[in-house]
């Protein structure tokens, strides 16, 4: 049952924020070198070919059954901007405050299924959001380590990844959980693939630089799968606080491989997005299991 293993499921969350982690400070080294919709598209195709090699031969037909393949295809490319701006970001930020950065999106779904789903909203989530927003303020001060652009690009990133989470969560109720995570892989590839024209060249990578951009779907694909397979073995009450274990994640890869640290500052506005977001995960949480009894 879902509650009855909790530790594997905190373990399957942190391990999903280290792949998360290590795929950000991968991609932050290797766009230094190479353009980013190239690592994108490494990314998905790599990500696709791990699904259809363990899974394709199992599943079959049922891997691609689904019932709104338009509306899957508008949320994988909504991820896929998500990546994108993201790198793009990451290319010229720090780790941690980015990361932080991005983790506004939960404040942003709240306002977006308001207004499309028509879900209502507390005055205590309102309070949430106004401090979640004051913290990405914090971090993205005059004279902060993030740059107009860069907060610009991680602005876009956290806007597409809303709108993925609010299409998720719509179509939870009607479509398989691995079905969406194939469509999500099989659109960003093709759509990469098509766009190639536009953005490939540079350097050709070496061995090592050729592992390191294969990891960056590796990484990719295994978070999404430690992430699935943690909701099976507990709650999201349980799991949600073992989100932010990214932000950890990012602070630490930022230090050990660039040399950063988040100023005092930077760290308060973390800690404020966190508490915020964790605030309406939990009282979303608390929500359902009181419509339950």
């Amino acid at each position: 049952m879902a509650e009855a293993r909790p530790f594997i499921g905190i373990l399957l969350m942190l391990g999903a924020g280290l792949c998360f982690a290590a795929l950000d400070a991968t991609s932050k080294h290797l766009s230094q070198t190479f353009p980013v919709p190239m690592l994108v598209w490494a990314r998905y195709t790599v990500h696709l070919l791990l699904m259809v090699i363990f899974l394709a031969p199992s599943m079959r037909a049922r891997l691609i059954a689904t019932q709104r393949p338009v509306a899957l295809t508008v949320r994988a490319l909504m991820l896929v901007g998500t990546t994108g701006f993201a790198m793009a970001a990451f290319k010229i930020m720090p780790l941690a405050e980015s990361t932080a950065f991005l983790f506004v999106t939960p404040l942003i779904v709240v306002i977006l299924a308001s207004w499309l789903l028509k879900e209502s909203v507390s005055n205590g989530r309102w309070i949430a959001i106004i401090a979640g927003f004051a913290g990405a303020l914090l971090i993205a001060r005059p004279g902060g380590a993030l740059t107009t652009e860069g907060v610009i690009l991680m602005s876009l990133a956290a806007g597409c990844y809303s709108i993925y989470q609010v299409q998720t969560r719509h179509m939870s109720l009607t479509e398989s959980t691995v079905t969406m995570l194939f469509y999500t892989a099989l659109v960003g590839s093709v759509s990469m693939s098509l766009a190639a024209p536009l953005y490939w060249g540079g350097p050709m990578p070496d061995a090592w630089q050729a592992l390191s951009i294969a990891s960056l779907g590796i990484f990719g694909g295994t978070g999404h799968l430690f992430m699935t397979r943690a909701f099976r073995h507990a709650p999201a009450s349980t799991l949600s606080p073992f989100l932010y274990g990214q932000l950890i994640w990012a602070m630490l890869l930022g230090w050990m491989f660039y040399d950063h640290l988040p100023d005092l500052l930077s760290v308060a506005g973390m800690i404020v997005i966190a508490g915020s977001s964790l605030s309406i995960a939990l009282s979303e949480r608390f929500k359902a299991e009181k419509h339950q009894v």
